[in-house]
């Protein structure tokens, strides 16, 4: 059974594959630990993204990856956690077996493709590699991860960031 993964590309500078996008959302959703959930995976142009910066962060400029999520978040909460057999608190294991049996919206990724083509470039990577990067750090977001909290959360966001691409790079994607 495969995640319902929505994609829109709403722009046409930079071509990708929507096959292979695909993949890798539902593999960066799996590694992240939230293979039960949905996820709209939006590819804008800087023009658009500026655009959303500016009306939901009051940002005038464009970035590289916005994520909307579909539900509130009390401070600090994150829904799926990374799948350990270690003591985890009771409370959060009821919460993943309730979540994992009823498909949950995670919300919208948006990914400004002429930001990641730039940002491949100057890293000197992929452009399915920085797509990738892109996809992890919005989805971590969408599951209540932010490094703009605090240093320690912004640690905490890095290493986790790291896990899910070294999970995915892992099998093959």
């Amino acid at each position: 059974d495969s995640v319902p993964v929505l994609l829109q590309n709403r722009q046409r500078a930079v071509a990708v594959s929507r096959a292979w996008l695909g993949r890798m959302a539902e593999a960066i959703l799996s590694a992240a630990g939230a293979q039960s959930a949905e996820l709209s995976l939006v590819l804008v142009s800087d023009r658009r993204m500026r655009s959303l910066n500016r009306r939901y962060r009051k940002k005038d400029r464009t970035t590289d990856v916005l994520a909307f999520p579909m539900h509130e978040r009390k401070k600090g909460q994150i829904y799926f956690l990374p799948k350990r057999r270690s003591a985890a608190p009771a409370a959060s294991v009821a919460a993943k077996s309730r979540l994992s049996r009823v498909p949950m919206i995670l919300g919208d990724v948006v990914i400004s493709m002429p930001a990641a083509k730039r940002q491949a470039a100057a890293l000197g990577h992929s452009l399915c590699e920085e797509v990738a990067r892109l996809l992890v750090h919005g989805v971590l977001h969408l599951l209540g991860y932010d490094h703009e909290r605090s240093e320690r959360d912004a640690l905490l966001m890095a290493r986790r960031e790291k896990a899910v691409l070294r999970a995915i790079r892992s099998e093959g994607n």
